[in-house]
């Protein structure tokens, strides 16, 4: 077996688990998320509760999304937290966040995403956005930056475009391999991601949008004039304002959404 026993709970490699360990680093997150007593909070991941017990001492109730049955059996049976939490076992990739917020009641979500899920699992929350406040999660450096990533730079791309279409993007702190057990091989980073109520753009078609951004970042050095002939010609993107040398990561989040309109008309 290649999982390694971690606190008495072996790892488990196809859940991703890399467990928090760092007093200090825990802290941080903890102030950064600033949860109050009567936020509607969850977490996905509790895992061994690192996060789980600081964040449990600030508030009144506290629900859990918790895919591993001995860890989700094992936070029901901790002291302090037993009265204090709701988990819920499922999977969060599955998990209908309308079934448990509304716009009106939206909810705050915070977790150590496992890196093999978290850019489905992003997208997935992202289409429930209307009925979450606020996400805190920790998640490879490499993501942080693509989430974050202004048009013109390498790491900006598909991520980037639908996350700044869906939320406000601000990293919090870099954590290193050695606050986790086992460690990772990569850095990781925290990052909080904001709904937006009012988006910088629309489109009439969400699914279209989708579309014009897997067609151009396919082939991203290609120029548009190449990447995007099959949705469009020419005249078309001239007429939309885009130069027909540009390439998928020097068009803007509003230069997508214009094209995901001109897709569905």
């Amino acid at each position: 077996m290649n999982d390694k026993v971690t606190f008495g709970h072996v790892a488990r490699k196809r859940f991703g688990q890399n467990f928090l360990q760092d007093a200090t680093v825990i802290n941080n997150i903890v102030n950064a998320i600033n949860p109050q007593k009567d936020d509607f909070i969850l977490e996905i991941g509790p895992g061994l509760g690192a996060l789980t017990e600081p964040v449990a001492e600030r508030v009144t109730r506290l629900n859990c999304i918790e895919l591993d049955r001995d860890l989700a059996e094992r936070l029901r049976h901790t002291p302090f937290l037993s009265d204090r939490l709701n988990i819920i076992e499922t999977d969060a990739l599955k998990f209908d966040f309308r079934s448990l917020a509304t716009p009106e009641n939206p909810v705050r979500v915070f977790g150590n995403l496992p890196y093999n899920i978290s850019t489905p699992l992003l997208i997935h929350l992202f289409s429930q956005s209307e009925v979450i406040r606020d996400m805190h999660f920790m998640l490879q450096k490499e993501v942080v930056e693509r989430l974050a990533a202004a048009p013109n730079s390498k790491d900006y791309g598909r991520l980037s475009v639908i996350t700044q279409f869906y939320c406000r993007v601000i990293p919090i702190m870099e954590v290193r391999p050695t606050a986790f057990r086992p460690a990772p091989k990569v850095t990781s980073a925290v990052v909080r991601l904001v709904p937006y109520r009012e988006r910088p753009c629309n489109v009439r078609s969400i699914a279209a949008l989708e579309k014009v951004l897997a067609v151009a970042f396919n082939q991203r050095r290609k120029t548009v004039h190449n990447s995007l002939a099959p949705l469009f010609d020419d005249t078309q993107l001239e007429a939309s304002g885009i130069s027909l040398t540009s390439r998928a990561e020097n068009l803007s989040l509003r230069d997508y959404c214009t094209l995901a309109d001109l897709l569905e008309e």
